[in-house]
């Protein structure tokens, strides 16, 4: 791959995103819409309003499109991005692009069926070298932007995170009383998996899900255990490999 950063934490970084979408065409982060559409046509109904979070140059929009998803919003933080996105996809009436810090959505509450995002919040985790112990401000900024697809949810609504994030990991952050949603996950991928949660606004976690929130809030009045965990190798996504999650 001929567009990684120096250092994991630029990935953070809206210059590196401009960068590197002003001579990058397109890519996509855990597989394209092929691996995952029998999962998506599941749950996402062609009529539904879906907001993509972090939608980078990737081809999932357009894909969805054509596969007769029409009412699709589309935000990043790079301008660099949306502009380019915008102009590829004129002729698509009823596809908007939208600069946007997904900390802070410009949408009224409950107005959206469906909020997805592909491994967009795996990019706002990429330095930190021990999954188990997320850092206070990390964990903070994951708040805000669950806290805030929640709001954006109609009742029902479902939220959809593709990542590579095994559930052990993932879990932790999204099995949360406050969001008000249940839980669920699914994988796909040929050889190595990619994870597909499903959060469904309105219902209720799990009492193994809601069990895990609990023993979370107690560990966390005490110090963290020490954990070392090593990257699985991947043969066909590069970037992968200096990502630690």
């Amino acid at each position: 791959m001929d567009h990684l950063p120096d250092s994991n934490i630029r990935y953070k970084e809206v210059g590196y995103w401009d960068e590197r979408y002003r001579v990058e065409e397109c890519f996509d982060w855990c597989g394209d819409f092929s691996k995952f559409k029998h999962l998506l046509e599941k749950l996402v109904h062609k009529d539904d309003r879906i907001l993509v979070l972090g939608c980078g140059n990737s081809a999932l929009s357009g894909e969805m499109y054509d596969a007769g998803y029409r009412h699709l919003t589309n935000i990043d933080y790079s301008s660099v991005c949306i502009d380019a996105m915008a102009a590829r996809h004129a002729h698509c009436p009823g596809m908007t692009w939208r600069q946007m810090d997904m900390r802070q959505l410009d949408f009224p509450d409950a107005s959206f069926d469906v909020v997805l995002e592909k491994a967009t919040l795996d990019a706002l985790m990429v330095d930190k070298k021990d999954p188990w112990n997320v850092s206070p401000p990390t964990l903070c900024l994951i708040h805000q932007v669950l806290q805030e697809v929640s709001r954006v949810l109609k009742p029902r609504g479902r939220f959809l995170s593709l990542t590579f994030a095994q559930p052990h990991f993932r879990k932790r952050l999204y099995a949360r009383r406050a969001f008000g949603w249940s839980l669920a996950h699914h994988t796909y991928g040929d050889g190595f998996h990619f994870f597909f949660y499903v959060m469904t606004k309105g219902e209720e976690l799990s009492p193994q899900d809601a069990a895990l929130e609990t023993r979370l809030l107690e560990e966390a009045k005490e110090p963290p255990a020490a954990c070392v965990t090593s990257p699985q190798e991947i043969e066909t996504e590069d970037f992968l490999r200096n990502i630690d999650l």
